[in-house]
């Protein structure tokens, strides 16, 4: 039986409650902002159209309920702690199964701890949601360092390796000897090191939106696949205007995201526009807009424009990339529609011992397909136990 002690030591119990003079200010800038001109006939080929962000600004403004989405984040219990001079922020979701896994669940970027809401009940009480109680999870769910709640940032090193040593202590804090972890985008770059960190106590670890990069090896394309190559041409296609920014220039970039509500939601807006299924849709059609605007809403009321985007420097700018060794630690993958994972170059990086191929949905599982996402996270941990 493993279950958390939430009285431990350096634990503090958190709310959040954000003055209602942030709130004001937020109203006043949004019907205030400055719009820019637009080319006439472009559509969404040059970044955000005027039109429509100006829409999704005055919903925001006038018809989007924060405190609604306090109050629901509030009803989870939440904690901050201090690792090695980092603040982190947490919910925890403990099940009622006594004998439930305990699941680390990593959010990515422009995410939040709100990208889990839909499967925290599931994963946590399947008996309660039509599933096998055999299934059920302890969850952890923290607010990556800079991000959110988890500010300030302690200083510059803060990449994914580090990171994972920040996690692994938490978990060791929290009392949990064994553990699994899940994580998309960012926190698919640091969910396998903290694997890597800790192989003795983490089951397996689950990924959705992982990225494979070849290796620069000899012969690593031969025999590709339609569906590989066409990962492959995809990934070299995509824009990556807003990771060049991040990784190369996340304080200059963050002036201009800080300052103004509506550069904020127009730099996380597009990319949930350019990383939901499908693509073509307006990024309401598959997460709902209020869920989208409390995760802009956290970025902006907490003004982690600058700290969420300093992993990327940390990642593609401040080191020479290291030479991973292969990852012993059970490790399953989820691949959406959207994604662009190679199994081979999977395979050579991680102890792959599941691999579900979607068909659909995007980046953002959780948000997209959330039942889809709980229906896989239980079959892999299933499959270690």
């Amino acid at each position: 039986m493993v279950r958390m002690n939430n009285s431990r030591p350096g634990l503090r119990p958190f709310r959040i409650d954000i003055p209602q003079s942030q709130l004001d200010d937020l109203t006043a800038r949004l019907a205030h902002t400055r719009w820019p001109a637009e080319l006439p006939g472009v559509g969404w080929s040059r970044g955000v159209p005027v039109d429509y962000l100006r829409e999704v600004a005055d919903y925001w403004r006038t018809g989007f309920d924060w405190r609604a989405q306090e109050a629901a984040l509030n009803a989870y219990d939440q904690y901050v702690t201090t690792v090695d001079g980092q603040n982190l922020h947490f919910l925890h979701v403990p099940s009622p199964e006594p004998d439930a896994t305990p699941l680390l669940l990593l959010h990515g970027w422009p995410g939040t701890v709100v990208d889990y809401l839909d499967v925290l009940g599931p994963l946590s009480d399947p008996r309660s949601h039509g599933g096998d109680p055999a299934d059920a999870f302890h969850l952890v769910v923290p607010s990556l360092p800079g991000f959110g709640f988890s500010t300030p940032l302690a200083g510059p090193g803060m990449g994914a390796d580090r990171m994972a040593g920040l996690f692994t202590q938490l978990m060791n804090r929290l009392g949990y000897e064994r553990y699994g972890v899940h994580g998309y985008d960012g926190g698919a770059w640091i969910a396998p090191r903290v694997g890597r960190q800790d192989p003795e106590r983490v089951t397996g670890v689950h990924l959705t939106a992982l990225v494979t990069l070849p290796a620069g090896e000899e012969g690593e394309m031969d025999g590709f696949s339609q569906t590989d190559q066409r990962r492959w041409q995809r990934m070299q296609n995509f824009n990556d205007g807003y990771l060049q920014c991040n990784a190369k220039r996340p304080q200059t970039v963050g002036y201009g995201l800080t300052d103004s509500p509506a550069g904020q939601l127009a730099w996380i807006v597009e990319k949930f526009k350019e990383l939901t299924d499908p693509e073509e849709a307006l990024p309401e059609e598959s997460i709902d807009r209020d869920r989208i605007l409390t995760d802009v809403s956290i970025y902006w009321l907490t003004g982690t424009a600058v700290s969420s985007a300093q992993p990327y420097y940390e990642e593609f700018s401040a080191s020479v990339p290291e030479k991973l060794t292969r990852g012993t630690v059970p490790t399953g993958v989820l691949v959406s529609a959207h994604d662009n994972a190679i199994r081979r170059w999977a395979e050579r990086d991680h102890h792959i011992v599941h691999w579900t191929e979607l068909g659909k949905g995007g980046h953002f599982l959780a948000m997209e397909e959330p039942d889809l996402l709980v229906g896989d996270v239980r079959e892999f941990f299933r499959k270690l136990r």
